[in-house]
């Protein structure tokens, strides 16, 4: 029979069948499903069934109680259309099952589990494992950032989605957010697509963040005199004042473990390991009295391997609550302390006069004459003019804070013993 809004009335389960089809006379593959579900309740359904590849599959138009029949007979023969034209309905509704299953967040969890940072030896061989902290960057603009869009299928996300949503972060937290959570969606977007779940980066396209002005910030004589007397007798405070005297990373001052440090040798050293500095170069810097005395300071405590912080193996953690209250202590507010890793690079240039490449090698930076052929052949350490730089520093810088007269003395370069 035509199955009509009349005549499907007269349908029913035959005795002793608990899933039925009606096909229609007029429409062959389109019918009308009748099926026992659990409590004897009878659902009623609009289907489509067809062969594809000497297969039966069947593909669900909707409830017979909300597409009348007409409506189910149009979209029977749309999707008729589609088979006699070599698709396979049945399957593209599979495979979207599946991908609606794949959320971004569920896509981002995945992701994060092939970056985060190695713990085993065969880990620490795969190239595309993190540092710590750029994981925990990442992590925090995947899973906060972008927190609005998580439950929508990765691959149904459009240009438009992410445009919108950046602009709202610039709008809401600025350029300098907005630059880093696009970089990182957009990585995370073409590990995607290199792992088939997408067909292309949906970031490409999307407006660029316009270019934050980078940081100039060079403290006076002055602000770091008061930053350095502010310091309390606790672990930032004698952060604070290594970073002055060595112009390192907070990162890797503040994670000094014991055996970096070799202060039994008459010329004491401290050495960051390659998988701790950013370039991935161990780094040996010279340790002078003001910086030795500050180190000699600290309360050794047996749980912990690092110098500074409460977890032995992660080392400080508090820059936050700490820098805050040392700007309100020192009254010198808009530094950072990477700033004063730039201080300390501009006060050695000048005043002091100590030459370019010393103080890049004390920075443990690879440009001009220690990158391309120039490094392949000069391998030098520079230890001995390095100690010479930091001693001049230290003079210096105790000078400042003694409140004495400031005199420049002449950098003479060192010589190798």
């Amino acid at each position: 029979m035509k199955l009509t809004a009349k005549t499907i009335t007269a349908l029913i389960l035959p005795p002793g069948k608990s899933d039925v089809i009606h096909f229609d006379a007029d429409l062959p593959r389109f019918g009308y499903r009748l099926r026992q579900a659990s409590g004897g309740k009878i659902l009623r359904s609009w289907v489509v069934q067809y062969k594809k590849a000497g297969r039966s599959a069947r593909v669900r138009i909707g409830d017979a109680a909300a597409i009348a029949a007409e409506a189910a007979r149009a979209e029977a023969r749309r999707i008729l259309a589609r088979v006699d034209l070599g698709e396979d309905p049945a399957a593209d509704r599979r495979d979207r099952r599946e991908k609606d299953r794949l959320s971004l967040r569920s896509v981002i969890d995945e992701y994060l589990e092939t970056r985060r940072p190695p713990q085993t030896d065969r880990e620490r061989k795969d190239k595309g494992r993190l540092r710590p902290k750029s994981y925990r960057e990442v992590r925090r603009y995947l899973l906060d950032t972008f927190r609005p869009l998580h439950s929508t299928p990765v691959d149904r996300l459009t240009r438009k989605d992410i445009a919108f949503h950046l602009a709202r972060i610039r709008r809401e937290r600025g350029v300098s957010v907005e630059s880093c959570a696009r970089a990182a969606l957009s990585t995370f977007f073409r590990w995607a697509l290199t792992m088939g779940i997408i067909e292309h980066n949906v970031v490409i396209g999307t407006p660029q963040p316009g270019r934050s002005e980078p940081r100039s910030r060079v403290l006076g004589d002055e602000e770091l005199v008061a930053i350095w007397r502010a310091c309390g007798d606790d672990d930032y405070g004698r952060i604070v004042r290594l970073l002055i005297l060595l112009g390192a990373r907070r990162q890797e001052i503040g994670g000094i473990t014991v055996d970096e440090l070799d202060l039994e040798s008459p010329q004491p050293t401290w050495t960051l390991p390659s998988e701790r500095s950013k370039n991935h170069k161990a780094h040996t810097l010279p340790l002078l009295p003001m910086a030795l005395d500050i180190i000699r300071a600290v309360p050794r405590m047996v749980s912990r391997r690092c110098l500074f912080g409460v977890h032995s193996d992660k080392g400080f953690a508090a820059w936050d609550k700490n820098q805050k209250a040392l700007v309100a202590r020192s009254g010198v507010s808009g530094w950072t302390p990477h700033d004063l890793r730039r201080t300390f690079s501009t006060r050695l240039h000048d005043p002091l006069n100590v030459e370019p490449h010393i103080v890049e090698a004390l920075l443990n930076h690879y440009s001009g004459h220690r990158t391309g052929s120039a490094g392949v052949y000069n391998q030098a350490k520079y230890l001995p003019q390095m100690r010479t730089a930091l001693a001049l520093w230290e003079d210096h810088l105790r000078t400042l804070v003694a409140g004495g007269e400031r005199k420049v003395l002449a950098y003479t370069p060192a010589t190798a013993s």
